[in-house]
């Protein structure tokens, strides 16, 4: 970090950045009493412009759980990179954490309101540079809310920051509230102590004096439309911390307009993004790891999409060391639903005209030959091999599809097989474990690609031989039994519209990310640490959609 920063932040923000970074440091290792105001006592000093709003805990028990997972190597790293941390915030200052911070610090929210316009001065444009229209530069605006357990422990610490070299204090008044602008190098940062209980503060006069005006009784985050429904957040363990986003397609027209390089969004897209009126998200963390929670509203005469749950059978039909699976349901109705959005896209519609357009000059219709029949549930995975093609990239995949229409399928295999003749493939039948399979055959390498039925209704295509060979023999086990799957999906909620699966054991997922990435040492540990990802949707009903994703960590060696 540079000095310029590091002494900044002390002064500046040293009782809400420090309080979201290191208070979480100490109490990962430490663990220290907890003690803050709510989440919607915090929201009552936000104003109502604000267009989202995090709520992070202090709880020492809920940081505490972080403990029980992580290697040894992983937790040396994660501390190492915390105590350096802490040593650039606090360098050149006499501030302690431990001593100055803690006893008096809470929960911290973390509001974003409307960015502000840039003021022409604050322009700093070379000279022959093309104009640039004021009103596209926009200054981010940060509002934090610090919840004060200690009223007697935050005034010693105010006291010490009046102590530190370079730091300018000026005061002023604003509706009986007092504002101290604290400035160092020229960045200055407001604050205010409202009702003995809470400190408000922001880089921007004006947005501390919002939250004054919030508190004298103008109208809050609290009692925003859409906003008091989801501030009771999100129901995990250990809670970390809770986000909420009152009206999601504001959020994104305000900040869209605040980046100068984004593109102005046609009005095709805001329907779109009316389909999620609000949503809200928590993290928080149990015996399988950190788990995520989403919950998105959303208008049911907006939402074109019909959900369907998945039987989840499909993940019988892979092999136990399929180490990456996304499986779901119904990719023919969600391809309806694109091709009727395309109507309102011509971009989009232009694309799937030329891809209609050149499969049909090999007698295949996308639509019904390609998505027709994918109807049932589907499943894709990747499998580690490293024989024949799949020698130099260690891993092939297999395309499982459920499908109710089992002779457009096939006749669309047939067309394909045709066409790889005419490409000089050499196409082939293989039995494996008493299946007619269909190969692609490269001379010296074997099947580039391979395709068979499973059972009456279950077809796969398979790119490499020895996957054809790990989906068509059913000797071994199928990944649903396999203790990696279960541990990394067997908590999520069922049923479900299907699984984002990601099996990070060491052994398989660590090495191909390292052959495909160039990651260091420090990277690889934290990897190591990391048991799997998983993350599944369900959607009750036409106005709710809900998201679960679950970091699954392994367990701390004892």
């Amino acid at each position: 970090m540079p000095e310029s920063k590091s002494k900044f932040l002390i002064p500046a923000v040293g009782a809400a950045v420090v309080v979201v970074g290191s208070i979480a440091a100490y109490m990962y290792f430490k663990g220290s009493p907890g003690g803050s105001s709510d989440a919607l006592g915090s929201a009552k000093v936000v104003p109502s412009t604000a267009l989202m709003a995090t709520y992070i805990t202090t709880d020492s028990e809920a940081w505490a759980k972080l403990q029980q997972f992580g290697t040894p190597e992983a937790q040396k790293l994660v501390a190492k990179g915390l105590e350096d941390f802490n040593k650039q915030i606090f360098s050149d200052s006499n501030v302690s954490y431990e001593k100055d911070i803690k006893p008096w610090a809470g929960s911290v929210m973390i509001a974003v309101l409307p960015p502000n316009p840039v003021k022409p001065a604050q322009l700093k444009v070379p000279s022959g540079a093309p104009n640039i229209p004021t009103n596209l530069q926009q200054e981010s605006n940060i509002l934090i809310v610090v919840g004060i357990k200690d009223k007697l422990s935050a005034l010693n610490f105010a006291n010490k920051l009046k102590s530190q070299k370079g730091v300018k204090l000026q005061e002023s008044d604003y509706q009986g509230q007092k504002i101290v602008e604290t400035t160092q190098n020229g960045k200055p940062t407001y604050s205010v102590v409202l009702n003995d209980s809470q400190l408000v503060l922001a880089p921007e006069k004006q947005a501390v004096e919002k939250a004054i005006d919030t508190f004298k009784g103008q109208s809050s985050f609290a009692s925003k439309e859409g906003a008091s429904s989801i501030l009771k957040g999100v129901n995990v363990k250990n809670s970390l911390a809770q986000v909420y986003v009152p009206d999601y397609a504001e959020m994104i027209q305000q900040l869209t307009a605040g980046n100068p390089q984004a593109k102005q969004l046609p009005p095709q897209t805001l329907t779109q993004l009316k389909q999620i009126k609000s949503v809200v998200a928590g993290v928080g963390v149990d015996d399988a790891g950190v788990r995520v929670k989403a919950i998105a509203n959303l208008d049911p005469q907006l939402n074109k999409f019909q959900y369907q749950s998945s039987p989840g059978n499909i993940v019988g039909q892979f092999p136990a060391d399929t180490f990456a699976l996304i499986s779901g349901n119904g990719i023919s109705r969600g391809w309806e639903v694109l091709v009727e959005q395309s109507k309102d896209y011509p971009e989009m519609k232009q694309a799937l005209e030329q891809a209609r357009g050149q499969l049909k000059s090999v007698n295949i219709d996308l639509d019904k030959d390609i998505f027709g029949w994918m109807n049932g549930e589907f499943g894709f995975g990747a499998i580690p091999s490293n024989q024949g093609v799949l020698a130099s990239v260690g891993f092939g995949g297999a395309l499982v599809f459920d499908t109710s229409d089992r002779k457009t399928a096939e006749a669309t295999l047939t067309k394909l097989d045709t066409f790889a003749k005419t490409q000089r493939i050499n196409v082939a039948n293989r039995n494996i474990g008493g299946k007619n399979v269909t190969e692609w055959q490269i001379p010296q390498q074997g099947a580039l690609l391979a395709h068979g039925w499973l059972d009456q209704d279950t077809v796969f295509l398979a790119l490499g031989g020895p996957i054809a060979d790990a989906i068509s023999d059913r000797k071994n086990p199928s990944l649903d039994t396999s203790d990696a799957f279960k541990a990394v999906t067997g908590s999520l909620q069922k049923p479900n519209g299907g699984y984002f699966y990601l099996d990070m054991d060491k052994t398989k997922t660590v090495p191909l990310i390292n052959s495909f990435v160039s990651s260091n040492a420090d990277t690889i540990t934290i990897l190591n640490s990391i048991r799997g990802l998983g993350f599944t949707a369900i959607s009750p009903d036409k106005s709710t959609s809900e998201l679960e994703v679950l970091l699954a960590l392994k367990p701390t060696a004892k």
